[in-house]
């Protein structure tokens, strides 16, 4: 029996992954957290992103490992050629789109969630206990009934095709999964804003419907779907024998931040038995702030919800949601019997509705488990009041953009974005945004609004304050001069380390 036990030890050390020496890795692993934690803490002592050097990218066209590697070694290229040029949303000048910049409390639940490895699909386990708590917690948030559904994805894109797969089974029925769309389902349309996001229509691609079966209308002067050409558009297609069967409202567009009319549209959509879904991508996480909840007046109303907590939550990402009004509908778009997904009265299969019953994923992580200790951790009143922060400080940019006569607002400043630009042509504002992403000050981004190419400045970040606001704007001063020609006036843009 002892040469068993024997042989069987040495089997087991020469396949398992784990450490031949626990200490050596855990010394290295500790130094790694100390200096992951120092990136941190320490962010504003490097440029928000840099170029990729040519040596640098060329590193990774190698040939695929064969042998093992030195952990260390593995760190230390991390280290050295992939840390320094990550996106830089850690970084509070980092402007340019809607990415959170995450926390530490974040990172270490993910190391935990990590440590967990657990699959939640389904099963009967204390993770999914978690993720289900969240989304009860959300349900009352938004005032949702008893029995509404929620399930975190990667991201609204995901959120935003399976809110348009629940609307198409409750149009066509649980038999549409089975026999596809038809006739029917050919005659069905779909209703957003031109300012909804892009990735409206590429559900409505991925669902089968073709994105012409999406109607974008109009916007009004506040970039708010024009709710009147909404319903007359919609009033043409059943005229002519369409099926109108989902309006997606979007709150917090992804230009400006424009949040459309949740209240009058939820009556529309009442009165016309249409689907309605609001892409809350990030500004759904308005409800924390008291200040800012009224801004989501109607949203309570509508009938599945998607966000992003990685977005003004905080949470590192990914981790996007979807909400649905009425669960048993979300797991009839979804549900598919198995025999490897049997439910048992009980041990580890028991258990009645499975994530994997609300939406296509099998395999999931543990998304859930930062996204708890975010909330829990900082709590609902905090992260609504840097919610609220980060739309004052879009406030200062406005003023200072106001205040500059070199400088022209080119949309209203509803949440925490601003677009503005040079007084100067496209070419010369494409080129700013450029030298000041390569620049390392700041990064923002660029986008067109009514013909014009704007500078577009997202306030996301926790960490993002008026001097942040400042460094821009004297970077879009300096290089702006530099590329229209004008008289030079020196701006001397903040160090690094003072940013």
């Amino acid at each position: 029996m002892n040469e068993i036990v024997r042989k069987t030890q040495a089997a087991v050390t020469g396949t398992s992954l784990d450490p031949q020496d626990w200490s050596e890795f855990r010394t290295l692993a500790h130094r790694m957290l100390d200096e992951t934690i120092d990136g941190i803490a320490n962010v504003r002592a490097r440029p928000v992103w840099q170029p990729i050097p040519d040596e640098v990218r060329a590193g990774f066209r190698a040939e695929v490992p064969r042998a093992a590697s030195d952990l260390a070694d593995v760190y230390r290229e991390f280290s050295e050629s992939v840390a320094p040029y990550a996106t830089g949303n850690v970084h509070p000048g980092f402007m340019g789109w809607v990415h959170g910049g995450g926390t530490a409390v974040g990172m270490l639940a993910e190391m935990l969630a990590a440590g967990l490895n657990a699959n939640l699909g389904g099963r009967d386990h204390m993770p999914i206990e978690v993720e289900r708590q969240i989304a009860d917690w959300m349900r009352r948030l938004f005032a949702f009934p008893e029995g509404a559904s929620g399930i975190f994805v990667t991201g609204t894109s995901m959120a935003n095709l399976m809110a348009v797969l629940v609307a198409r089974t409750n149009a066509l029925g649980a038999l549409a999964r089975q026999y596809g769309i038809g006739n029917e389902g050919a005659l069905l349309t779909a209703y957003a804003s031109k300012a909804a996001h892009g990735c409206i229509s590429r559900a409505m691609d991925i669902a089968g419907f073709g994105t012409d079966a999406l109607r974008k209308i109009d916007v009004d002067s506040d970039h708010r779907i024009d709710v009147a050409a909404l319903r007359a558009q919609i009033a043409i297609d059943r005229e002519v024998g369409f099926k109108p069967f989902l309006v997606t409202a979007s709150a917090g567009t992804v230009d400006i931040g424009a949040i459309d009319d949740l209240k009058a549209i939820a009556a529309l959509c009442r009165e016309e038995g249409i689907w309605f879904h609001v892409d809350g991508a990030f500004g759904a996480l308005a409800i924390f702030s008291p200040e800012l909840a009224p801004l989501l007046d109607g949203i309570e109303l509508a009938d599945s919800i998607a966000l992003d907590f990685h977005k003004w939550g905080q949470v590192p990402y990914d981790a996007g949601f979807l909400l649905v009004r009425d669960g048993e509908r979300h797991r009839q778009a979804f549900a598919q019997p198995a025999a490897y997904l049997q439910r048992e009265a009980r041990g580890l299969a028991a258990g009645a509705v499975w994530p994997c019953d609300l939406g296509p994923d099998l395999s999931r992580g543990f998304r859930a488990l930062k996204t708890w200790f975010t909330l829990k951790t900082f709590g609902t009143d905090r992260l609504g009041a840097v919610i609220a922060r980060s739309c004052a400080i879009a406030k200062y940019l406005e003023a200072r953009v106001l205040a500059e006569p070199r400088l022209e607002l080119l949309a209203p400043v509803n949440l925490n974005i601003v677009c503005f630009r040079y007084r100067a042509g496209d070419a010369v504002n494409r080129e700013i945004v450029a030298d000041i992403q390569e620049s390392g000050i700041a990064a923002p981004s660029g986008t067109t609004l009514d013909g014009k190419f704007a500078i577009r400045a997202a306030i996301v970040n926790h960490r993002t304050e008026e001097t942040d606001i400042d460094a821009l704007v004297s970077a879009a001063l300096e290089f702006g001069a530099r590329r229209a020609g004008d008289r030079l006036i020196e701006i001397e843009a903040p160090p690094l380390a003072a940013q």
